[in-house]
């Protein structure tokens, strides 16, 4: 059974890829996820905030603030991961496996990225995903200012180094498969279909904000699904699927409407690592009872351009939907 398949230019012997998350932490897990069948692993994301408060923290100390300091400067000075202990775990996943190692950057703006993406580059990293982390909740700036910043962001980082670099996106624009083209013709390798952002919840015991994040699930593969089967053959640059991956059918279902990869991580943190193996052999038996000898078979065959009814995936189906649905009432 052949699994191999593409992502950002780079060969991958599987299509299921390791989503960002803090499991990519323990070197002894990267391996382990080689080890079950993952083709790829992306690291957790290093947070724009982090590489700041270094830089502050150096200026505040009379440090020179520029990509050359930052490689004296002693690792561990924030809460988090710190901008040189991502830097050495690049340098340590990359050592240990044979899969492309993939850094995440998130951020809001440029600023603090270019030199440490760099870094990341130098550090070893097979490829960057820029995970733009952006609510406009200042209820201020316009639809326009924040795709210019999406597509700002993505033209310095490619400026800046010469590995590929996917953007991770959410679905939140008024016209996401428009958005998503510009990016890819700004020189995008691939998107990312869909990041799932921070969303509050109230503890009405205590009146606070609670800060939470949910696991996905499988009724959250829906909406890239939609999106994934309407961009399949429409770009230059490559598609990962993310969100709602829980067992090996949504894997398949992404696969059927386009995508080159799919990323999960929901899966794992809720059954370990070892599950990659499940979801493996579980694409594999779907495969062989279609009679299909590759992934690459399935690809796009229910993408939006490859169905003969492409009604199934636009307004008509949903108002086919609605009445039926009152009707069956």
């Amino acid at each position: 059974m052949d699994l191999s398949t593409r992502y950002l230019g780079l060969p991958l012997s599987c299509p299921l890829v390791v989503s960002a998350s803090p499991l990519a932490l323990d070197i002894g897990n990267i391996r382990k996820m080689e080890d079950f069948g993952a083709g790829a692993v992306v690291l957790p994301s290093i947070f724009q905030e982090d590489i700041e408060n270094e830089i502050d923290e150096m200026e505040r100390l009379g440090a020179e603030a520029n990509s050359e300091a930052l490689s004296y400067f002693p690792a561990g000075l924030t809460e988090n991961i710190g901008p040189q202990n991502y830097l050495d775990l690049v340098r340590r996943a990359r050592a240990a496996v044979d899969i492309p190692v993939i850094a995440s950057l998130n951020g809001t703006t440029p600023a603090g990225w270019i030199d440490y993406a760099r870094q990341i580059e130098q550090a070893g990293a097979h490829a960057l995903e820029l995970n733009v982390y952006y609510l406009p909740t200042d209820l201020v700036s316009s639809g326009s200012e924040v795709e210019a910043r999406y597509v700002e962001i993505l033209s310095a980082v490619k400026k800046a180094v010469s590995i590929p670099v996917a953007m991770k996106l959410s679905p939140y624009f008024s016209s996401p498969g428009n958005m998503i083209q510009t990016l890819d013709q700004a020189g995008a390798d691939g998107v990312v279909l869909f990041n799932r952002f921070y969303q509050p919840d109230i503890d009405l015991d205590e009146l606070t904000l609670l800060r939470d994040l949910k696991l996905s699930n499988r009724g959250e593969i829906r909406l890239p699904l939609l999106w994934i089967a309407a961009l399949s053959g429409k770009l230059k640059g490559s598609i990962a699927a993310s969100s709602g991956v829980q067992t090996a059918a949504e894997v398949i279902k992404y696969l059927f409407a386009g995508a080159d990869v799919v990323m999960t991580t929901s899966a794992l943190m809720r059954h370990g690592v070892e599950y990659l193996k499940v979801l493996k052999d579980g694409l594999i038996a779907d495969l062989t009872a279609r009679e299909a000898s590759s992934v690459a078979e399935i690809r796009g065959r229910l993408s939006r351009a490859a169905v003969g009814d492409v009604a199934a995936y636009d307004r008509v189906n949903y108002i086919r939907i609605l009445r039926g649905g009152l009707h069956s009432a």
